[in-house]
């Protein structure tokens, strides 16, 4: 089912602060991301476990940027992740085709007897946080202190905001729990468990605004295509993973 009471609720916002509001990235038409407000970039590295499951974040190299720059939406600059003008050349189709209604009011509802789950599936970037330890929708509807901790981490890890944790109480979620706190950044994911590169990793409540102007929800973790294959743009629907997605960083 979807989310009820949709309105109510603000996903990772309430730690955001005013630096936002000097940061923006503006998808542009049949081109690149256009980042205002010195952002940092960074590479973030899937680091799985003993068992090969994904399980934390390992920080690269950083980028020395400027205050404005263009990230590669087309997946086929030869500066990545900086655009370098290819999308002018190769044809790209970067119509924008994800929903603009509010993450709430997209996300489906697992409710467990002390965490409930929110899923907004269309957002999966596949990181695979979520499979580990016998995957979270088990987790939440296990419930336990072991189950809660291990569900709250799998849904703080997740870089698309996808998996929101909550608590429950008297069978109703109450308030989000397991929300990681960000400064505005920009992560360039790798993930070489799998062998490929993985979308952009937005953080701390970056506004992102269409071509036409209109600004997506403000939420405090999402991911952007940048192999330019999504079905979900601009937003990452794993198709990096499918279609073997390289841009052959400097520290693979």
């Amino acid at each position: 089912m979807r989310g009820p009471e949709a309105g109510r609720y603000r996903v990772g916002h309430e730690r955001i602060g005013e630096r936002r509001l000097a940061t923006r990235i503006t998808v542009t038409k049949n081109g690149p991301y256009q980042v205002e407000g010195t952002v940092p970039l960074s590479r973030q590295i899937i680091q799985p476990n003993a068992e090969g499951e994904s399980w934390e974040w390992r920080q690269g190299e950083g980028y020395e940027i400027v205050s404005d720059y263009r990230l590669c939406r087309c997946g086929g600059s030869a500066n990545k992740p900086f655009c370098d003008g290819t999308h002018q050349r190769n044809g790209f189709d970067g119509t924008e085709t994800a929903e603009r209604t509010d993450y709430l009011a997209q996300a489906d509802v697992v409710l467990g007897p002390d965490l409930t789950l929110t899923d907004a599936g269309s957002l999966c970037a596949y990181a695979r946080f979520c499979d580990a330890r016998g995957q979270i929708w088990n987790l939440v509807e296990q419930g336990g202190a072991t189950a809660q901790s291990l569900a709250e981490r799998e849904a703080g890890h997740c870089p698309s905001g996808r998996l929101v944790t909550w608590l429950t109480s008297s069978g109703v979620r109450s308030e989000p729990v397991g929300e990681p706190t960000f400064e505005p950044s920009i992560g360039v994911i790798e993930d070489p468990q799998i062998g490929v590169s993985g979308p952009l990793w937005v953080r701390g409540g970056i506004p992102v605004v269409s071509e036409d102007g209109t600004s997506y929800e403000v939420r405090n973790r999402m991911t952007l295509c940048r192999c330019g294959a999504s079905q979900n743009k601009p937003f990452c629907d794993g198709s990096h993973a499918s279609i073997g997605f390289r841009d052959e960083p400097a520290d693979a």
